[in-house]
């Protein structure tokens, strides 16, 4: 898949749809083992393993901040909200087709308590703190921190003048897009222990390196997945970006296809 082939057609938004800009979006990515990831997944979803530059054969996770400045479903428009979100995510193979593993959200008070309840997303309860300076669209300068139980963090990001290009782990730059920045389809663990799966979109993303000064993303080390003092493999940074989420999420089924 390269940009071009990265489906641009924004879908019609239904009711129950939502619609957010997402500001200082960040994509921090972590090679690590893949038997790790593999025993925390479900029957039929496996690790999408990836080869480094350096030969080891690793899977990935990216743990995925912003601020949602406009959060709105699509029956009210105008009823709009702003908070502050990170996704916990790993890279996927179902049914031979790549897709992200969430292994849940971090979600500003009081905002998490509908997903939690209406549709059992595994979303927890976080204080959130962004600091972050642009040069036009040019990343100067992104510090960030979560006071949570369930996935503290603390992120530290400058400028890089390298533009995104081929991301070690990838064959090329269109794989990099297709793979770790282009996941429209998304499995889960419900809090009630079933599994679900939803789907979002957004038209081409317009990333560029960023270089990671301190990162520590405390649910990773309590999967079992990273260790502390870690480096991540990349971060990837955009100002700003729209995504629609295509609500509401499914039970995914036995068997047939996934919408």
């Amino acid at each position: 898949m390269t940009a071009s082939q990265i489906n641009v057609t924004r879908p019609q938004v239904r009711p129950w749809d939502v619609v957010t800009t997402l500001a200082d979006f960040a994509i921090v990515t972590y090679a690590v083992e893949v038997a790790a990831l593999a025993r925390l997944l479900p029957l039929g979803v496996t690790p999408d393993v990836r080869t480094l530059d350096d030969g080891r054969e690793v899977a990935m996770v990216s743990a995925v901040p912003f601020r949602d400045l406009d959060f709105r479903f699509g029956i009210a428009p105008w009823w709009r909200f702003r908070m502050g979100q990170t996704n916990y995510r790993a890279y996927v193979l179902v049914n031979g087709q790549p897709c992200v593993w969430f292994f849940g959200t971090s979600l500003t008070r009081p905002f998490v308590t509908l997903p939690r309840k209406l549709w059992r997303l595994p979303w927890h309860a976080a204080y959130m703190r962004f600091d972050v300076r642009w040069e036009g669209d040019a990343l100067a300068q992104y510090s960030f921190h979560t006071e949570s139980p369930w996935a503290p963090c603390e992120l530290e990001l400058t400028n890089s003048p390298d533009a995104m290009g081929r991301l070690d782990g990838f064959a090329s730059e269109a794989e990099t897009l297709h793979i770790l920045t282009h996941p429209f389809i998304g499995h889960y663990h419900r809090l009630d222990g079933a599994r679900g799966t939803y789907s979002v979109w957004h038209a081409p993303l317009s990333l560029q390196r960023a270089v990671v000064q301190h990162a520590r993303f405390a649910l990773f080390e309590t999967l079992g997945l990273t260790v502390p003092g870690q480096a991540p493999v990349s971060a990837l940074v955009q100002r700003e970006t729209e995504f629609v989420i295509q609500l509401p999420p499914q039970r995914y089924p036995a068997h047939g296809a996934v919408r």
